[in-house]
């Protein structure tokens, strides 16, 4: 494929999986039913960006997160409270998912020597290290910004990652799993 063509194909793909990625965030919150007040929901909205990420490295993963934190942010499908916290919240934990693509390169390979085994547990790797960025980034957000919600004598760490890990652990293992069941559909043409 010639470098316009790639260049191309690349910015479409991130656009599209970006707005995907947007969409599903967005059905999320509506079906989550405000459970986590202060936001949050199990989302597969991670999946798109693994998909790029693994596609297309670093680049693809880090650029269609830091857009999804983009268009919630300004959009206003966010919870943002402060300038601060709508940046670590948004911009950090999204971009940080796209940091999955570190394993691209592993991923790929495994996919043309038909290792499925191998190919996968660097999909669970990859999707397990954006995950933890993210869940990371929520955390430090919610020791800073969201303190004066746990409940009294409960230390605000322990608060916060609990509260994150109520939405973050069941997102991640439903997004690892649509990735290697997308992944698998078509390997070859996916990766």
């Amino acid at each position: 494929m010639n470098q316009k063509k790639s260049n191309t194909l690349f910015i479409v793909e991130v656009a599209i999986f970006t707005a995907l990625a947007f969409l599903l965030d967005y059905l999320a919150n509506i079906l989550s039913f405000k459970i986590w007040p202060q936001g949050g929901s199990i989302s597969i909205a991670m999946v798109p960006i693994f998909i790029m990420a693994f596609r297309w490295g670093v680049k693809g993963g880090v650029l269609s997160g830091f857009l999804l934190g983009l268009l919630q942010f300004i959009l206003g499908f966010s919870q943002i409270y402060t300038i601060v916290q709508g940046i670590i919240d948004y911009f950090f934990a999204f971009t940080a998912v796209g940091l999955a693509g570190v394993f691209a390169a592993k991923v790929k390979n495994a996919v043309n020597e038909n290792k499925k085994g191998k190919w996968m547990s660097y999909v669970v790797l990859g999707t397990f290290l954006g995950s933890a960025l993210r869940y990371i980034s929520h955390f430090i957000s919610g020791v800073a910004f969201f303190g004066s919600y746990a409940p009294k004598g409960q230390p605000v760490a322990v608060y916060s990652l609990l509260y994150n890990g109520t939405f973050m652990l069941p997102s991640f293992i439903l997004s690892t799993i649509v990735v290697i069941l997308v992944i698998s559909a078509a390997p070859k043409k996916m990766i």
